[in-house]
């Protein structure tokens, strides 16, 4: 592995991607493989460039990602994070444009927890009268 420089978490819904910055040419890698091989689709490949694009620093650095948990729209948007975060600890200059485009924000909505007594989350068991 290359020299890290720069690094951001990333969290959304159950997914959590580490991500690691280095100056180079522009590759990203994502558990080992592409990110057309990984994401497969074309909408999330773009969720996951939009801070380098924003930016426009997408050929100064290559970016390695760890992620893990939830489904592939999930961990799309916990790149997103990780790289917007990472890229603010790159230059700080940069924290007020991400700022502004809503990068920097995690996004707080999870599954809502299984009470007892009750099928689902909210879901009540059906009632009967007799």
């Amino acid at each position: 592995m290359a020299q890290v420089n720069f690094y951001g978490t990333g969290r959304r819904k159950n997914a959590v991607a580490r991500v690691y910055i280095y100056p180079g040419e522009g590759n990203i890698t994502i558990n080992g493989r592409k990110l057309s091989e990984y994401f497969g689709r074309r909408v999330l490949e773009m969720v996951v460039m939009q801070p380098l694009e924003l930016t426009g620093v997408g050929g100064r650095f290559d970016v390695m990602v760890k992620a893990q948990g939830g489904g592939v729209s999930g961990q799309a948007g916990a790149v997103r994070l990780g790289l917007a975060r990472a890229l603010v600890q790159a230059d700080p200059n940069l924290r007020q444009i991400l700022k502004k485009a809503g990068f920097l924000t995690r996004d707080p909505r999870m599954k809502e927890r299984r009470k007892y007594g009750l099928k689902k989350a909210r879901r009540a068991p059906q009632y009967s009268k007799r």
